[in-house]
């Protein structure tokens, strides 16, 4: 019995060193993982610093979190850490939440509620440039956003959400989406005389909504292309966006991320000469095509009839005096073909209001150091090498 009862002991004792090592290792984590945030952080041009960092196994807290740039920081409450490890591509997080942020006085203040992460990595330095050059996380969601001034809500989002996935097979594109389910901006606070009396003629006391978006990033070749990127207001009409680019490599991501560091060591510098070195850079990238679209709810009749009342016409006389003036504004472009077809399209939008579609689609992808020459020497040509057209409800 005593050897037994002294293995027992050696055993407690072990597993009680081990306990401690472990706990010790994981706080280390906790800790490391906090500093590595810091590191991104400045990377990113935003100061972040805390009181303290505490640890319960995997789990820990930053307490008395402040963020801002330079020594403008402002404090946004205490941040959450749970399931803290390491990969080897960096620092890994479950799940990261933060208090509910709230500053004002009585004129104005800002909530924000229910901010979560999930899946969240802090890539190394060597992994960076292959998750965008910053926190690479699965989902991202924060419940509401609320803006006041003089005591009365002026802007509010609500269930503000994005998801990213990482493709397991090698040679897929990063995809991402994200949407606000709703939102709602106050006009009412507008009180110059004739936005005041446009609003009200339009019948626009707030505008409400909602917003989506989605796309993917291939890292091998920089390919980025943006396939949704929509704002609809309800009773007026939605607003559409989509972009295909190349080259957004990683090698490009660190060069501008450099770049970056160095415009903030050098606040005084001149600006064009920075300018100057951005675009350097962003002529490795190649434009495959855009869009920008607009789909149509009674907005555009109620700016016809808006506009006929101001000038004593009707709706219809100002929808005919538009179309026979567009193919004179459009002449001093020296593009005929282009003058035809935006006039046919304009005015079979303007005679029943559904979908206006502008695009930009070369016949070959066009690096940006053409677009930027013949922009420089020749701004018309723009619409021949970018192979723009546009379309009425198509």
């Amino acid at each position: 019995m005593g050897i037994v009862a002294r293995h027992m002991r050696v055993a407690a004792a072990a597993t009680l060193l081990m306990s401690a090592s472990l706990s010790g290792a994981l706080a280390q984590s906790v800790e490391a993982a906090a500093e590595r945030l810091k590191t991104i952080a400045t990377e990113q041009g935003v100061t972040l610093e805390w009181d303290s960092v505490d640890s319960s196994g995997s789990d820990g807290t930053i307490s008395g979190v402040r963020v801002g740039q330079g020594d403008d920081l402002v404090p946004i409450g205490d941040l959450y850490l749970e399931g803290v490890g390491e990969s080897d591509d960096g620092y890994t997080i479950a799940t990261l939440t933060m208090d509910d942020y709230f500053i004002g006085d009585p004129s104005g203040s800002v909530r924000i509620e229910g901010i979560e992460m999930t899946g969240v990595l802090l890539p190394n330095d060597n992994v960076i440039d292959n998750y965008g050059g910053s926190i690479f996380y699965e989902t991202a969601d924060i419940d509401r956003i609320d803006v006041t001034v003089g005591g009365k809500t002026v802007f509010e989002m609500t269930s503000l959400y994005s998801v990213i996935s990482q493709s397991d097979t090698a040679g897929k594109p990063m995809e991402f989406e994200g949407a606000a389910e709703g939102f709602m901006v106050d006009l009412s606070m507008i009180e110059e005389p004739d936005q005041r009396a446009m609003l009200d003629a339009l019948g626009y006391d707030k505008l409400e909504g909602f917003m989506s978006m989605s796309g993917s990033w291939q890292p091998t070749d920089g390919r980025l292309e943006v396939a949704e990127y929509d704002f609809t207001v309800v009773n007026a009409g939605s607003l559409g966006l989509s972009l295909d680019l190349g080259g957004y490599t990683p090698t490009l991501i660190a060069s501008l991320r450099e770049m970056q560091k160095q415009m903030a060591a050098n606040p005084d510098a001149d600006p064009s000469t920075q300018g100057l070195a951005i675009l350097g850079l962003l002529q490795q990238m190649t434009f495959h095509s855009a869009e920008i679209s607009f789909s149509d709810d009674s907005l555009t009749n109620k700016i016809l009839e808006f506009v006929a009342r101001q000038q004593g016409m009707s709706a219809s006389d100002i929808r005919n005096q538009a179309k026979a003036v567009l193919p004179f504004a459009l002449a001093q472009l020296n593009n005929p073909e282009f003058t035809t077809m935006v006039t046919q399209a304009v005015s079979a939008y303007l005679d029943d209001p559904q979908v206006l579609r502008v695009r930009a689609e070369p016949a070959a992808p066009a690096p940006f150091a053409v677009i930027m020459a013949s922009g420089m020497t020749n701004p018309v040509d723009l619409i021949k090498t970018l192979g723009v057209t546009v379309s009425a409800n198509d």
